[in-house]
């Protein structure tokens, strides 16, 4: 069954492979702009009256939230900060730029920044910060994480490490890439996923049934969230564009399908997690087959299933929970507006949210019974029989004996 699922998925990338996405002309919102590294070379503290009497423009993406006081703004004290370029065609230009007081982001000397370029702007408009150059701490978290994985898991944990960079090669160069070349996002969305299934299970867990299984129920479970999320999609009326970066891909790319583009986040999303799931199950059954060979595959399914419980309450918590953290600041901005439970689940930005969660979570719901099915009926089809499984019990203890000693 799973030669041609692996032959499906072959082909899938060779057909939707993308040539590369489509150039666009710069349009200079959001993330779609010229940027440079920089550095704050000199800080200085100036009176914010003197300054807004000269005009002299504060910085870009740092600038005061709406319905501040301008009376604190005008009578404060304001940080005027001298900017180097470091990278680019006009390397070595310092620019000003002013922060107010009361801005989120402050300016110091010696920091590194990122500054977004605008040619068509007036020559002292040119170059504003827009962020704060993150690379270190970034790289340094990304190396504590791989030595954590590298030192817990030994060789597993390497495997693991490997199968994430090819995860994230998958992601940057097929399934991006070829939805912005316009192919169907759900299409390229399951074949992507399916990639990443069988190259992070196999590699991490081996060429064997217990993880073929695992491959079958993450499978199902897959199909499963998409027949469900593409049918709540459409009965919702989600359009997948509910904010700047949706509706600036849509302006750039109009023949992406957005509500497309959302399932296939849908998917991605959940494939994770589901891993988890049914690596766990599937181990569980094995291991359970293991402790009483004799064990028939009812018997297995029942034990495999009390594991899962457990294992599904603690998931489908953490998935909502995990949805609900990025969602923050949105839900805080519904609850200042004192916005009913109805209001705020009916808005598309939560609702998003919403059918995305349930959708996820119901295939992980059904991922455990499925996959511990397939494991107890798999691993029982050797069951022994109880004079083999009897002769085997001494071998076991012995085993049991030199792994304690």
């Amino acid at each position: 069954m799973l030669i041609p699922f692996a032959t499906a998925v072959v082909v899938g990338l060779v057909v939707l492979w993308p040539g590369g996405a489509p150039p666009h002309e710069r349009t200079g919102v959001g993330f779609d702009r010229q940027t440079h590294q920089a550095t704050v070379t000199k800080v200085e503290k100036v009176d914010c009256k003197s300054v807004n009497a000269s005009g002299t423009p504060p910085t870009g993406d740092t600038s005061t939230a709406e319905g501040s006081s301008a009376q604190q703004q005008a009578n404060g004290t304001c940080t005027k900060a001298t900017i180097t370029v470091d990278t680019g065609k006009d390397k070595g230009r310092t620019f000003t730029e002013i922060v107010q007081p009361d801005q989120s982001r402050q300016l110091e000397q010696g920091q590194e920044v990122v500054v977004a370029y605008e040619p068509s702007a007036p020559k002292d408009l040119q170059y504003s910060v827009t962020d704060v150059n993150r690379k270190f701490p970034m790289t340094l978290l990304a190396g504590i994480f791989a030595l954590a994985v590298v030192a817990v898991g030994r060789m597993r944990g390497v495997m693991a490490l490997v199968a994430l960079t090819i995860s994230f090669l998958v992601l940057t160069f097929f399934i991006l890439p070829a939805i912005l070349q316009g192919s169907n996002p759900l299409v390229v969305a399951v074949v992507g996923a399916s990639a990443i299934m069988l190259i992070a299970l196999y590699m991490c867990h081996g060429l064997s049934a217990r993880t073929s299984v695992a491959v079958l129920g993450t499978l199902v479970s897959l199909l499963l969230i998409g027949v469900l999320g593409s049918q709540f999609i459409g009965w919702a009326s989600l359009t997948g564009n509910t904010d700047d970066n949706t509706g600036l891909i849509h302006g750039l790319y109009p023949s992406i399908d957005m509500s497309g583009l959302l399932l296939a986040g849908v998917i991605i999303g959940s494939l994770g997690v589901l891993d988890d799931v049914t690596v766990t199950q599937t181990s569980a059954v094995w291991e359970l087959h293991e402790a009483n060979p004799s064990m028939g595959w009812r018997g297995l399914y029942r034990a495999g299933i009390r594991i899962g419980r457990d294992h599904i309450a603690s998931v489908v918590n953490t998935l909502v929970l995990a949805y609900a953290g990025a969602a923050l600041p949105l839900l805080l901005l519904f609850s200042i507006a004192q916005s009913s439970v109805g209001t705020v689940a009916n808005s598309e930005l939560v609702a998003e949210e919403i059918v995305r969660t349930l959708v996820g979570s119901i295939g992980l719901v059904a991922s455990v019974p499925v996959t511990t099915a397939l494991a107890a009926l798999v691993v029982s089809a050797d069951r022994p029989s109880p004079q083999s499984a009897a002769a085997a019990a001494p071998a076991r203890a012995g085993r049991g004996r030199r792994r304690k000693q």
